[in-house]
C-alpha cells in the first residue's frame, strides 16, 4: 500500500476521520491514543498535526506535537507495515523535529519500545492506569459527605488553579494547568460540575478535591485528579474523597472505576491499591537529550 505523510491538514477539516481513527484504536488498545491535554491543544490551534495516509486519502496514523512533547497512533488494520516508522521519522524530522525532546507511549508495547532505541528515546516514567468493579448502590437515600460540595466556576475555579498547581508542583503537565486549561476541560460533554468535588477547610480555603470523568454513555468512571493541600497529607482526606467518588459512581449506576497514577508517586499508588484497584494497562513516557 502507498503512503503519504502531510503536515498541512487542518484538524477541524478532518474532525470525523480523526474522530474515527481514535475511536479504532481505543477500541483494541483498550486505552485512547491521545491525552486530553493534545486534544484540546490540537483544537485550540496550539499543536501541529502530522497525518499518514493512503493514496486515497484515507487516514491511517496521526500524530500531535505539543511544545516539545508527542503522541502518534497508526490504526490497527494497519500496523506492522513501517507505517509507525514513517510517521515518528516526520515527527522528528528537520530543524522543528530536533526541538521534539519526549513522546508517551499508551501501552507498554515492545514495538514502541523498539522505535524509541532507534531514535535515542530513553524510558523516563510509568503512568498505570488502574481499575476496579464498583458495587451497585444500595437502595435508599444516598448519604452526602457534609464537608463535600461540588464545583461552581465562579466561586472555585481560580482557587482550583491555585491548589492544583501546588499540589502537583513537580508534575510536569498537571501542575502546569492554568485557568484557561480549566476553561476548555470544563467545556467538554463530559464535564458534570455534580462530578466534581470540593473540601474546604473552616476558612473557606480549598484544601482538596475529587474530579471524576464520566463520557457520554459509558459505563466506567474515571478518577480524572484527586488532589489534597500538601499541609494536610496524611490526615485522611485523599481516602474520604475517593470514597466519595466511589459513592457518586455507584449512584449512576456505573460498572467499573479507573485512574491514572504516576509511579512515582508511592503515596496515592498505596491508597488506590488499598482500595481495591489493581493494574489495567501501562503507559510510558520516552524522553531523549536536547540535540
Amino acid at each position: 500500500m502507498s503512503r503519504q505523510i502531510r503536515t498541512d491538514r487542518n484538524a477541524g477539516d478532518i474532525a470525523d476521520a480523526l474522530d474515527a481513527l481514535i475511536r479504532r484504536a481505543h477500541e483494541a488498545d483498550r486505552q485512547p491514543p491521545f491525552n486530553d491535554q493534545s486534544r484540546l491543544a490540537l483544537a485550540a490551534g496550539n499543536a501541529r498535526l502530522i497525518t499518514l495516509e493512503d493514496n486515497q486519502d484515507a487516514l491511517l496514523g496521526a500524530a500531535i506535537i505539543d511544545g516539545v512533547g508527542f503522541e502518534a497512533v497508526i490504526d490497527p488494520a494497519h500496523r506492522g507495515h513501517g507505517h509507525g516508522t514513517a510517521l515518528i521519522g516526520e515527527v522528528l524530522a528537520g530543524t522543528a523535529g530536533a526541538g521534539v525532546l519526549s513522546a508517551w507511549a499508551h501501552g507498554d508495547h515492545p514495538a514502541a519500545a523498539a522505535l524509541a532505541r532507534v531514535h535515542e528515546f530513553e524510558r523516563a516514567r510509568v503512568l498505570y492506569r488502574l481499575e476496579r468493579e464498583l458495587e451497585p448502590e444500595a437502595p435508599g437515600p444516598v448519604t452526602i459527605d457534609p464537608l463535600i460540595s461540588t464545583f461552581l466556576a465562579e466561586r472555585d475555579a481560580d482557587d482550583w488553579v491555585s491548589l492544583n498547581a501546588r499540589v502537583f508542583r513537580d508534575h510536569p503537565e498537571q501542575g502546569a494547568l492554568l485557568r484557561a486549561d480549566l476553561d476548555a476541560r470544563t467545556g467538554e460533554d463530559w464535564f458534570d460540575p455534580e462530578n466534581f468535588l470540593l473540601v474546604r477547610d473552616d476558612a473557606g480555603h480549598l484544601i482538596g478535591y475529587n474530579w471524576l470523568k464520566v463520557l457520554p454513555g459509558d459505563t466506567d468512571g474515571e478518577i480524572y485528579v484527586l488532589g489534597v493541600a500538601p499541609e494536610t497529607a496524611g490526615q485522611g482526606l485523599g481516602r474520604r474523597l475517593m470514597n466519595a467518588g466511589l459513592a457518586r459512581f455507584a449512584e449512576l449506576g456505573l460498572t467499573t472505576t479507573s485512574l491514572y497514577v504516576d509511579d512515582s508517586n508511592p503515596g496515592a499508588l498505596g491508597l488506590y491499591r488499598s482500595l481495591g484497584y489493581r493494574t489495567d494497562t501501562i503507559d510510558v513516557q520516552y524522553h531523549r537529550p536536547r540535540v
